[in-house]
């Protein structure tokens, strides 16, 4: 039943043809992806209609036209500056060489101009845009370091790990001093960023692959600029802070390089990319075992321990917060906390929809999902709020939620970890932030080895770990 869908992903798989004008009978539709796919013509103006959106892409299609102006009418969309949508950046769109817009406000990085505009005017740079500037930093330190997890659980010395990244600090610790050196080469390398280098896209940037004539590849972040002082000033502050902070499981930030024509953050390049492209490839999704999985999800934790409670610098606040390249944020504690809403629907913690105030829990928040969709190889989607959902069975099992590429697991050890990370998971995401543990807490926890829930693993339910993870909260907080 079309007019009962919430969510309509059917991102890379060749559709062509023009967008369905019925789609704007989908009176619930909240998530629409048709990325990736040789779908043309116009937007119908009928998505005008779809009261309920509030994630659109349609990125890397032959649309053409004009952006419809209905979609100003859409309530439930997230406003900048007074203005249309966060939510439907540029990136969301980009990709579509004959598609313009003319919505006010909208973030104009869209392949072509309408022809009929006049020239454009320099946007309004604000203190929220100062602080989401940070919000591409942490999963890159939280998906992505998954993914590094991932790519190095074969055994390496210790000694020979210190060496390699002593080598790769001493090749590149001067591009956070010579801006100039750097733009020029990651220009050449990236044949001035041909969209054939990019290897993603966010609210606030997007990501390219460039291999320098060193024969190092990279990964580099290019954000939006601005020329604001303050803004400039937090850049250079949080990037040499981050260039500096040493974890196992956290991907290293070689530099940054700021021009008057953009921004860039330097990372070591991930050979494997992100959870997200190792879940959804079939044959990497089954060799990311279960023991794999749980690695990966507890080294995770830990890493955001340490970017949530060890970094000692009085200026520095990290807080994780998932979306489609992995986000964060890194401001002065004394500075405004209150910044505009944006991420990867389905990723941010429910509170942020009503306070646009980020704090260490809505990391946690986000851990928890995350941590949900690796053991389950999708977006636990209505596990998020077991009691609202109304299509939730109480008698769900465990079993049947994990993902069914891999056998079920068998041996003791690991159905343990398996429930144990589980329980944690649920305990992260609770409805309100003061119940979820800390990422102190729960870096602690995986420490231990605990016998959570006594019966057979195939009977242990969704609810039952839901509830257990709520009790191991209280043991926390006594």
């Amino acid at each position: 039943d079309s007019f009962r869908l919430q969510r309509l992903d059917l991102s890379n798989n060749k559709l062509g043809g023009s967008i369905p004008t019925r789609i704007g009978d989908c009176s619930v539709l909240q998530i629409l992806i048709l990325s990736h796919n040789s779908l043309s013509g116009r937007i119908p103006l009928k998505m005008g209609k779809l009261s309920s959106l509030s994630f659109l892409e349609l990125k890397y299609n032959l649309v053409n036209g004009t952006i419809p102006s209905q979609l100003n009418s859409i309530e439930t969309l997230q406003y900048l500056d007074d203005s249309i949508l966060t939510t439907y950046s540029a990136e969301a769109f980009i990709g579509n060489k004959g598609l313009c817009s003319k919505l006010s406000g909208f973030p104009r990085r869209i392949d072509t101009p309408c022809s009929y505009e006049s020239k454009k005017t320099p946007p309004n740079i604000s203190i929220g845009l100062v602080i989401k500037v940070f919000l591409p930093i942490v999963v890159l330190l939280v998906n992505l370091l998954i993914g590094i997890v991932y790519l190095f659980t074969r055994n390496k010395d210790d000694s020979e790990l210190a060496k390699k990244a002593t080598t790769s600090l001493d090749s590149f610790s001067v591009w956070n001093f010579n801006g100039k050196t750097a733009f020029e080469e990651l220009v050449e390398a990236t044949e001035d960023f041909d969209i054939k280098y990019c290897i993603g896209t966010g609210s606030y940037g997007s990501v390219y692959k460039a291999e320098l004539a060193s024969g190092k590849t990279i990964a580099l972040k290019k954000l939006h600029s601005s020329e604001e002082l303050a803004f400039i000033k937090s850049f250079q502050n949080g990037a040499c802070v981050l260039s500096n902070i040493r974890h196992q499981n956290i991907v290293k930030l070689y530099g940054f390089c700021l021009h008057k024509k953009c921004m860039f953050l330097i990372y070591e390049c991930m050979e494997r990319g992100s959870l997200f492209c190792v879940l959804r490839n079939g044959d990497e999704a089954v060799e990311f075992d279960w023991t794999k999985r749980v690695n990966a999800i507890k080294s995770a934790a830990h890493a955001l321990s340490c970017l949530h409670h060890n970094c000692h610098r009085r200026f520095i606040e990290l807080e994780a917060f998932v979306a489609d390249f992995g986000v964060a944020r890194l401001l002065n504690p004394d500075s405004s906390n209150v910044a505009m809403l944006a991420g990867t629907y389905g990723y941010i913690a429910p509170e942020l929809a009503y306070t646009m105030i980020f704090t260490e829990k809505c990391g946690v928040y986000s851990f928890g999902v995350v941590a949900l969709e690796v053991l389950m190889g999708r977006h636990p989607g209505d596990l998020l709020s077991l009691s609202s959902s109304p299509s939730f069975d109480p008698k769900m099992t465990l079993i049947k939620v994990l993902d069914q590429r891999l056998s079920p697991p068998v041996d003791r050890k690991i159905v343990q970890d398996i429930v144990h990370v589980s329980t944690i998971a649920f305990a992260c995401l609770s409805s309100q932030p003061k119940p979820r543990p800390t990422m102190q807490h729960v870096s602690q926890e995986f420490l231990t080895s605990r016998t959570l829930i006594r019966k057979p693993f195939q009977e242990i339910s969704v609810l039952e770990l839901r509830n257990q993870g709520m009790h191991l909260v209280d043991q926390f907080d006594t």
